[in-house]
């Protein structure tokens, strides 16, 4: 059995898919527990109508998407739980194939597949992976590597972990407006296995503005996330790609700080801070030039970069 877990923010436009896409899988073994998170539209009224008794509706005040999945972490009644946001959905094999690779890796507490995007006009492209052993099933056990050089191995609704695992390092961090998630998996990668399978298993549907590269978030200038990489790595010094690792951090705050007007100081530290940790990268030394262009020459050239 496994605990579905989706967060719920005025998504009344998408909620039924996401649902509609669990109740289709092709293994049926799950409850759902949608976290309705302070919506201010009819989101819930649609849960409500939507009849299948493994559908719990918790409300709460707004307290933001890791608030709200830790709260389902907190009432699931099984040993796995898998996330889905309320705007993407699943493929229907996407429990059978979790399934699959626990069978096949019972060692491991985090089971995870890539995924795909998809834009307004149906436009759909997979993820970029680099560094992976094979095209079929593996453990991930280069998750820092594979994570700096391609896109997001994985992402929070292509992933399943044990409950008590997600417990352990005290759920999804509250109150960092971006990067939460890659916070999560980072501190999953260095303590605990992953089994992956590198076929798409879930969709992820992007906003018009994401498909025109503006950021969907504007980072904290407090960098909690790129403070915690660091703290891993000095207790963890020899994890492969580490390095690596945060310099990719660090270079796409970098890469959402030229996107936004007036941020251009902050935009160097990010770059300064990134090429201390990789000075190879070539991609961040030329974020450099790109900062003396006029801002819409930059968002020009950005968008074929």
């Amino acid at each position: 059995m496994i605990s579905v877990v989706i967060p719920l923010y005025n998504n009344a436009d998408s909620i039924e898919r996401a649902i509609r896409s669990v109740q289709y899988q092709t293994v049926q073994d799950f409850e759902i527990i949608v976290v309705d998170d302070g919506s201010t539209d009819n989101s819930a009224s649609i849960v409500k109508q939507l009849d299948d008794n493994r559908i719990t509706l918790i409300a709460q005040q707004n307290h933001g998407v890791s608030a709200a999945r830790n709260r389902g972490i907190q009432e699931a009644k099984y040993e796995w739980v898998a996330f889905l946001d309320a705007d993407d959905e699943w493929k229907p094999t996407f429990l059978e194939t979790c399934e699959r690779l626990h069978n096949k890796y019972p060692q491991c507490d985090v089971i995870a597949t890539a995924y795909q995007r998809q834009s307004l006009d149906g436009k759909t492209n997979h993820i970029i992976l680099n560094n992976i052993p094979t095209t079929d099933d593996f453990v991930l056990d280069n998750y820092f590597k594979v994570a700096a050089t391609s896109d997001p191995p994985f992402c929070s609704i292509s992933v399943m972990i044990r409950r008590d695992t997600i417990r352990e390092i005290g759920g999804f961090p509250v109150g960092i407006k971006q990067g939460e998630d890659l916070l999560t998996w980072a501190r999953l990668a260095y303590r605990y296995k992953i089994a992956y399978s590198p076929e798409s298993q879930a969709i992820f549907h992007t906003t018009e503005a994401q498909s025109q590269g503006k950021p969907r978030r504007i980072p904290s200038i407090e960098d909690e996330v790129g403070r915690e990489l660091e703290h891993i790595y000095k207790q963890n010094s020899d994890i492969v790609g580490l390095p690596e690792y945060i310099a990719h951090w660090h270079k796409m705050r970098a890469s959402i700080f030229m996107r936004l007007p007036n941020y251009e100081s902050q935009c160097r530290k990010e770059i300064k801070e990134s090429l201390t940790w990789n000075p190879y990268n070539k991609k961040i030394k030329l974020y450099r030039y790109l900062l003396f262009l006029p801002y819409s020459l930059r968002m020009t050239l950005l968008k074929h970069i």
